[in-house]
C-alpha cells in the first residue's frame, strides 16, 4: 500500500486544541507524521490528497450503536423481522454508518443474539463495508421490563432477552458470551415508551445486576445498561457497569456517584431518539400535545440539567442517540453533535471530542484511536468546511470528501472536487 499524504489541511486533532494548518502522512494503517505549516511533508511515491484548507479530523465513533435497528415504530417491530432479512438490514446499516463517517461503533445492544457478532466478523474479514465494531448482546431484561412485549394471552418477540432471577440472568449472560459478543446490555430501568414499566421505575434487582456483571467479567466482557431512574443509575455504579445510558433522572446522590467513578465509566444521554420523537414523530403517531409528547419534553429538560452537571464534573460522555427507529433513521447519527450543543450546553469542540477522542476510549483503544497523533490508527475524515463553525457539515455525507479507515481510502472525492474547482476557476 502506497503512503498517503494529506497536504494543506486544517487539522483538528481531537484533543480539544484549536485546528492548525499542516500535512499528515499515513503509512499502512497508522499516522506516520504530522507537520505544522510552514513545515511541509514530502514522500516519494505517496498518493497526495490536496486538502486545500478543508478540515481533517478523526473518524467518528458511534457510542450508542444499534446497527441491527431499522424502521421500527414499536419495539415489537424489531422482533417481527425474520432473521434472514434482519441480517441484510444490519449489513445495510453498517454501510450507512461508514458512509456517514462513523469508522467505529460501540454497540449498545443488538436486536437478535448473533446479528452484531456476524456483522463484526464479516467487517473484520473484509467481506462487507462498515465501522469497526464492539458487538453487543440483546438487551437482557426482566419480565415487565423494557424489551418484554409479551401479553398473558399472546407471545410477542421484541429486542429483549428476558431473564428473571440470578440463575436465569447467569445463563443469559453466559449464552451471549458463548456466542461471541463484546458487550453485555442490561435494562435496569423501565422506559416511557415501554408498555409496562415507565422510565421512573427500577425493575432489575441489585442481585440480578451483580450476577450479570460478575459473569461478564469472568468472560472478559464490558457491560452496558439502560438506566433512566435515579435508583437504576446508583445500582449501575455500585455494581461496576462500564457504560450507563440515559441517566436523566439522576438525583444529587447519583450524580455524585457518577463523578466518583468518572475514571472508569462512560455515560450517554441518547438524546436523539427523544428529540426526534418529540419534534419529528407526528407521522409515526407521536404527537407533541399528548402524554408521550409531554414525557419527551420532560426528558429533554431533565437530560439538559443532568448533563450540564456531569460535563462540569468531567464525566466522560458519548454521542449516540438510539438511531434506527422510524423517527430517528440510521445515517442521522451525527445529529447528536448538534443536540449536545443546542440542548445540553456543550461547545462544538466538546461535542466533537465526545464523538472522537472519548469514543476511542470506550472502544478500549484510547491509546491509538480517536485522535490525529503520530502512531495512532489512521481513521480520518476530510470535511468540506469547518465543523467547529457548523456541525451540520458532518451530518451530511456529501460534505465528507474523504473517509479513511485504518489507512484505507473508503471514499475519496477530493481529486474530482479539486479538478472541478480548477475548471470553474478557468
Amino acid at each position: 500500500m502506497k503512503p498517503i499524504l494529506f497536504r494543506g489541511a486544517s487539522i483538528w486533532d481531537g484533543s480539544g486544541a484549536d485546528a492548525f494548518p499542516g500535512d499528515v502522512l499515513v503509512e499502512g494503517s497508522r499516522i506516520k507524521a504530522i507537520a505544522r505549516k510552514p513545515e511541509r511533508l514530502a514522500v516519494d511515491g505517496a498518493i497526495v490528497i490536496e486538502a486545500k484548507g478543508r478540515t481533517l479530523m478523526p473518524g467518528l465513533v458511534e457510542g450508542h450503536a444499534h446497527i441491527s435497528f431499522g424502521g421500527a415504530v414499536n419495539d415489537s417491530d424489531l422482533g417481527n423481522i425474520p432473521p434472514e432479512e434482519h441480517m441484510l438490514l444490519t449489513a445495510r446499516n453498517a454501510k450507512t454508518l461508514l458512509d456517514h463517517g462513523f469508522t467505529s461503533a460501540y454497540s449498545a445492544a443488538t436486536s437478535k443474539l448473533r446479528l452484531d457478532v456476524v456483522m463484526r466478523n464479516a467487517i473484520n474479514a473484509g467481506e462487507f463495508p462498515g465501522p469497526r465494531m464492539r458487538a453487543g448482546s440483546p438487551e437482557i431484561t426482566v419480565t415487565g421490563g423494557l424489551g418484554d412485549e409479551r401479553k398473558a394471552h399472546m407471545y410477542y418477540e421484541s429486542f429483549g432477552l428476558i431473564a428473571d432471577g440470578k440463575d436465569e440472568i447467569r445463563k443469559a449472560v453466559r449464552l451471549c458470551c458463548r456466542e461471541g459478543v463484546d458487550n453485555i446490555k442490561l435494562n435496569i430501568s423501565g422506559d416511557d415508551l415501554s408498555p409496562a414499566a415507565h422510565g421512573g421505575l427500577t425493575v432489575m434487582s441489585e442481585e440480578e445486576i451483580q450476577t450479570a456483571v460478575r459473569v461478564a467479567r469472568d468472560f472478559g466482557k464490558r457491560v452496558n445498561c439502560h438506566a433512566r431512574a435515579a435508583e437504576s443509575v446508583k445500582r449501575a455504579v455500585r455494581n461496576g457497569i462500564d457504560v450507563i445510558y440515559h441517566c436523566e433522572s439522576a438525583d444529587e446522590e447519583a450524580i455524585d456517584m457518577l463523578e466518583s467513578a468518572k475514571d472508569r465509566i462512560f455515560v450517554g444521554p441518547a438524546i436523539g431518539i427523544i428529540y426526534c420523537t418529540l419534534y419529528e414523530g407526528e407521522k409515526f403517531g407521536f404527537y407533541r400535545d399528548s402524554e408521550v409528547g409531554r414525557k419527551m419534553q420532560r426528558t429533554i429538560d431533565t437530560t439538559a440539567a443532568v448533563y450540564t452537571e456531569l460535563r462540569k464534573r468531567g464525566v466522560r460522555v458519548l454521542i449516540g442517540g438510539d438511531y434506527g427507529f422510524a423517527q430517528s433513521p440510521q445515517g442521522d447519527n451525527a445529529r447528536d453533535l448538534k443536540h449536545f450543543v443546542n440542548l445540553l450546553g456543550f461547545s462544538p469542540s466538546e461535542a466533537l471530542q465526545c464523538g472522537t477522542r472519548i469514543g476511542g476510549q470506550v472502544m478500549g483503544m484510547g491509546h491509538e484511536l480517536g485522535q490525529i497523533k503520530e502512531g495512532f490508527i489512521a481513521d480520518l475524515l476530510l470535511v468540506d468546511g469547518d465543523p467547529l463553525e457548523d456541525l451540520d457539515l458532518v451530518v451530511h455525507k456529501k460534505n465528507l470528501h474523504v473517509i479513511m479507515k485504518e489507512g484505507s481510502l473508503y471514499k475519496d472525492v477530493s481529486a474530482v472536487t479539486n479538478r472541478e474547482n480548477a475548471i470553474a476557476a478557468d
